[in-house]
Parts: structure tokens; C-alpha cells; sequence
């Protein structure tokens, strides 16, 4: 795919002063070689390409860089340090007031931005019937931009930015703003631009416009890129990240010591020593092919391997349990063989149950299965592993939720 927008190890650094006083103290080299600021990185070796016709999506928290790159990729901001490079017009709807000035009316203000992006008077006048036609803000197109209401302002920058004609568009948290009929007309563009082949970067806090929208997502946190890949994929992982309410070093390493620990214990030997009563061994997940997954496509057969050694088999009726639990502890499904009206295999060593899910219809996020083994009341704790299997759920369909229920539409005509 050709590439029309490079970022590669951009970095953006602030200086940071206690005090204003500071600052010229600085700059007239007073004590010399004494520093009076501190750094602080709206982007920290930030890289990335994106393709023509590619939607692309930045998440992340406030004070994640998001704007900070769209800026610089509008000539907005220069960076620190690193190369940008964009092949292509760019047009931009970013926070309200960019670009455009407040003392100006809508009209010249629309001269104003078209002469910016480099087109031409004879083509912007060819054009102005379409954009006063999209903005729709009647007479005020010949009032000063600092009397309009933010819903106003949007319009018009919208349609200014679309109207001439980009092979880029830059779209920050600026719709949020606009009301549904005008977020309508904005996603047919968008849809109409994507048709054409055109490029779209689109920032926003709202998740579910990412995943509904765009075919490809880029994670921000403090500057630094986690990210960068399939929507569901990283949209996922950033909502798992938001729910577990952890310093994002704190999750990444949970995230890294779940998969070691579930790789030393698949390689783990059979120990008997020690084990009384009974003692929870493995869980193994397999798809329909019998291959065993770590990962769980929305939708699929799941079959579960639970083993368990025993060490005191004269105990009657005993019962296991699997329960779903979200990355946030959110309690999805609890499933036991008492429920069920079924027994297990209870000999002295190793034993193994099986459960299938014919369909599991999660939708996309991480979770983790816990597994307890209970008396033959099932309230009696006789072994339970919390986080036994963590695992990610892999989803093309965009729902939203806990689970997608098996459905059929039917229309009367």
C-alpha cells in the first residue's frame, strides 16, 4: 500500500518552569549552565505510516499526545525532533478556533483556509454554493467567526476542510460538538471519502466511533505509541486497560506475567507431593480443529481441558465450577457440574473434565476463566485458581455490551 503520511521518531518536548521568572532567568543565561526547566513529552519517539485510503484511528487518555500529532501533521506544532513526511493535500478540522480568524466573517475566513491549503480563488468561489449548502448557517456566513456558537463554528470549518478537495483529512474531538443531523451528513462525506480512496485520521475518546468507523487503530499513552494494528484488537486492549483502573505500567506487566505464568505451567511436570485432598492442575482452551488457542475468535467452538489431581478419592459428589470473569473482575458466567447434573472422574492422580462452548459469543476484550472445585454442596472451597487462563477475545462484529446474542431480523413488508 502506498504510504502518504510518515512519522517516524517524532518527539515533541515541553519546557517546564516552577516559575515565569524562571523562564527569562533562562534565557538571559543567568547562573550560567544552570537549568530551571523541567521536560515534559507530549510525544516520545513516536513512528507510524499510513496508507492511502486507510481510516485510521488515535485513542488514548487526556494528555496521550493525540492532538499533539495531529498538529505537527498539519504544520500546526514543529516537533522536537524526528522527520514527518505527508504526500498529499491535508485538510484539518481540529480544536475550534484553528486555522481561522476570529475577527474575520465566515466568508473570508473561508478565503482565508482555502488559500492556506494552496487553492486557488477561481477554485474556492467555484465551490462556496457546496459549502454554504453543507454548513448551513444561514446569514451569519457574513458575521465575524467570534460570534458563532461552537455547533456553528464546526459547520463551517467541516465544511470548508471537505470541500477542497483533500487527499488527507485530519479530524480531532471537533464533531463532538455537532448536532446527529450534522454528524449524519459528516459520516456520508466520510463514507464518500473512503469510496474515493482518500486517507482519514480521526481522533476522538469515543471508542465505538473507532471501532464503527475505522479499519485500523493507534494506541497513545504519555506520548509513547503501545499500539498500533487491528481496531478491535487495540480498541479492546485500550477499554481492558481503562477497566482494570491500574497504572498503565502496572497492567502491561500483569499482561506480561499472566502469559509467562501460563507458559510454565502448560510445560509444568505432575506433582503429587503435598496434595491432600485435591489440587487444580491445568486449563487448556482448543478450537473446532482441536488446536490448541490462546486467543478466542468471537463466535467459535470452545472446548476447555480442565485437569485436577486428587489425593483423597473416598470424597463423594464433588463439584467443578468455571467461571468468565472480565479483565475489570466484572462477573460474566459461572457454569458448575452440580448445576448441570453431572459427575466427575475422581480417582486417585490425574483426572480431566471437559467443557465446550458451542459458540462463544464474548464480545472482544480480555478475560480470564477461574476454576474451583467445591464438596458435594458446591459451597465447601476445596481448591480454587482465580485467573487460571487469561485470554483475548478476537471480534469482527462491532456490538456493544457483554455478550452478542444468537438473533435473526425479520421485516414485514
Amino acid at each position: 500500500m502506498e504510504s502518504v503520511i510518515k512519522v517516524d521518531k517524532v518527539t515533541k518536548v515541553y519546557k517546564m518552569y516552577a516559575e515565569p521568572k524562571d523562564r527569562l532567568k533562562e534565557a538571559l543565561g543567568l547562573n550560567k549552565g544552570r537549568v530551571y526547566h523541567k521536560k515534559s513529552y507530549a510525544l516520545d519517539e513516536v513512528s507510524f505510516e499510513v496508507g492511502r485510503g486507510e481510516i485510521v484511528g488515535i485513542v488514548g487518555r487526556n494528555g496521550s499526545g493525540k492532538s499533539t500529532i495531529l498538529k505537527i501533521l498539519t504544520g500546526v506544532l514543529n516537533p522536537t525532533s524526528g522527520d514527518v513526511q505527508i504526500h498529499g493535500k491535508v485538510a484539518a478540522l481540529l480544536e475550534l478556533g484553528t486555522g481561522f480568524n476570529m475577527e474575520y466573517t465566515g466568508m473570508q475566513n473561508i478565503y482565508l483556509n482555502a488559500t492556506m491549503m494552496r487553492v486557488s480563488r477561481e477554485e474556492i468561489e467555484e465551490r462556496i454554493p457546496q459549502i454554504l449548502a453543507f454548513a448551513d448557517i444561514g446569514e451569519y456566513i457574513n458575521q465575524p467567526v467570534k460570534t458563532y456558537s461552537s455547533g456553528m463554528f464546526v459547520r463551517l470549518a467541516f465544511a470548508v476542510a471537505i470541500h477542497v478537495d483533500p487527499d488527507i483529512l485530519i479530524v480531532d474531538e471537533a464533531l463532538a460538538v455537532g448536532d446527529i443531523r450534522f454528524q449524519m451528513k459528516c459520516m456520508d462525506k466520510f463514507t464518500e471519502f473512503v469510496q474515493k480512496g482518500k486517507t482519514i485520521l480521526f481522533v476522538t475518546h469515543d471508542v465505538n466511533s473507532v471501532k464503527r468507523f475505522c479499519n485500523r487503530a493507534i494506541w497513545l499513552n504519555r506520548g509513547k505509541l503501545l499500539m498500533d494494528g487491528n481496531t478491535d484488537e487495540v480498541t479492546d486492549r485500550y477499554l481492558d486497560f481503562l477497566k482494570s483502573d491500574l497504572p498503565i505500567e502496572q497492567y502491561l506487566a500483569q499482561c506480561v506475567a499472566e502469559n509467562h505464568a501460563q507458559r510454565g505451567d502448560a510445560a509444568g511436570q505432575i506433582d503429587m507431593s503435598g496434595i491432600d485432598l485435591v489440587q487444580i492442575h491445568q486449563l487448556h482452551m482448543f478450537n473446532a480443529a482441536g488446536r490448541e488457542i490462546e486467543e478466542i475468535q468471537h463466535g467459535e467452538k470452545v472446548v476447555l481441558k480442565v485437569s485436577y489431581l486428587v489425593g483423597d478419592e473416598t470424597l463423594k459428589n464433588p463439584v467443578l465450577g468455571v467461571a468468565i470473569r472480565r479483565i475489570d473482575n466484572e462477573y460474566i458466567c459461572g457454569l458448575n457440574t452440580k448445576l448441570d447434573n453431572m459427575s466427575i472422574p475422581w480417582k486417585k492422580g490425574y483426572n480431566e473434565v471437559t467443557l465446550t462452548y458451542p459458540q462463544f459469543n464474548l464480545i472482544g476484550g480480555e478475560y480470564y476463566f477461574d476454576v474451583g472445585i467445591f464438596d458435594q454442596t458446591g459451597i465447601v472451597n476445596l481448591d480454587y485458581r482465580t485467573r487460571i487462563k487469561s485470554y483475548f477475545v478476537k471480534m469482527d462484529y462491532i456490538a456493544e455490551g457483554i455478550v452478542v446474542l444468537n438473533h435473526e431480523w425479520s421485516v414485514k413488508r
